[in-house]
């Protein structure tokens, strides 16, 4: 369709308009300000595009993991091919079977200034909402290109994430009573306790032993993604959120209580095949329990009750993991009943001014078990 000399050749051969919402556009002159936009691209794997008008056209970047908020790491740029103006504001469902199938969705736009504009380097300042600065393109090889944050980081105070040896997790001692008082209560599921870390809507699993049940074998942590692949929706939920994630894996039976020889099954899964197999026939869920890093900051520090109230403005509930209760002191009675009747491990009183930092305190978490 179209010139084949036009800038937008490419972008027009590759869809038929018959099928995308897409825009089929035009080269258009340029008037104004400079206009540029961010889409988020839920296609076969989740990233952002990066379109900057130049030449009444769009020339655009696929950014895997978005744009860099911190100059301290670059992200991986693709370029592709040029897309037409009105796809500054294109938002929509692309259908399947055509190319880039999938949702997309307007993340941010403004205008920009171009500082430098050459084959294999562009510098610009982005003027929109959510990016603001002085960002380089530069081209390592072919369509391949990295994007730079220039400036420092728009929050000062974001840190770059530590890895996983910053977060050792948190045990709870065994009890025979429940406290009440400056207490909260949640039900101990007897699954894998993960470490989950999401960036860039891309997720990382790392299997930490659970406290005072017998686990199930623990799988290196490339492995779990691997074997509970329902969790990597998770990543795309939270999209450029940075967090790291403490909760449980679990496996329900027939009677809707977790089942231990199903998760230990999962957990054996020695191939992709029946791990696939595996996850329809026995779906895992991820109980997420706590938040340690949030953006570029750590929570460990904050009290139990302060990081459940930033985990819950996070609205994690999704087809495969979601944030269970945690319920006042004064109900641990009725819950422990509860978790005897439903075959659950027990439960755990979490002091409510209690930091998270691996065990020093024996009144911090207690475990009683059902």
């Amino acid at each position: 369709m179209g010139d084949s000399t036009s800038p937008l050749s490419t972008y027009q051969a590759k869809r038929d308009f018959g099928e995308t919402p897409e825009p089929a556009g035009a080269v258009e002159p340029s008037g104004g300000a400079l206009r540029f936009v961010v889409q988020e691209h839920h296609a076969t794997a989740l990233h952002w595009d990066l379109r900057l008008e130049r030449g009444g056209v769009l020339v655009s970047w696929a950014l895997p993991k978005g744009v860099p908020p911190d100059p301290r790491t670059n992200h991986l740029a693709v370029h592709t091919e040029d897309h037409p103006m009105q796809y500054l504001d294109f938002q929509g469902s692309i259908p399947a079977g055509n190319y880039g199938a999938g949702t997309m969705s307007v993340w941010d736009t403004g205008t920009y200034e171009p500082e430098k504009w050459g084959d294999r380097e562009v510098i610009v300042v982005l003027h929109g909402e959510r990016v603001d600065g002085r960002y380089v393109l530069f081209q390592t090889r072919g369509n391949q290109w990295m994007i730079h944050r220039m400036d420092p980081p728009a929050d000062p105070d974001r840190q770059v994430w530590p890895g996983w040896t910053a977060f050792p997790p948190m045990t709870a001692a065994t009890g025979s009573s429940l406290p009440v008082d400056g207490y909260g209560v949640e039900f101990a599921w007897g699954g894998q306790r993960v470490l989950t870390f999401v960036s860039g809507g891309r997720l990382q699993l790392h299997p930490v032993q659970l406290h005072p049940v017998d686990d199930p074998p623990a799988a290196e942590g490339g492995e779990l993604v691997g074997r509970f692949r329902e969790l990597r929706a998770l990543g795309e939920a939270l999209g450029v959120t940075e967090v790291v994630l403490d909760g449980e894996i679990i496996v329900l039976g027939e009677g809707g209580q977790p089942s231990r020889p199903r998760l230990s099954e999962r957990l054996g899964a020695r191939s992709d095949t029946t791990s696939r197999r595996l996850s329809e026939r026995y779906p895992a869920t991820l109980m997420v329990s706590d938040l340690l890093w949030l953006d570029g900051h750590p929570t460990m520090a904050l009290p139990y009750e302060q990081r459940r109230r930033l985990l819950s403005g996070l609205s994690l509930s999704g087809p495969a993991w979601q944030v269970p209760t945690s319920y006042p002191g004064s109900d641990g009675p009725a819950l422990l009943a509860a978790a005897g009747q439903q075959g659950l491990p027990g439960v755990v009183a979490k002091r409510l001014d209690s930091p998270y930092r691996p065990q020093d305190d024996a009144s911090a978490w207690i475990f009683v078990p059902a």
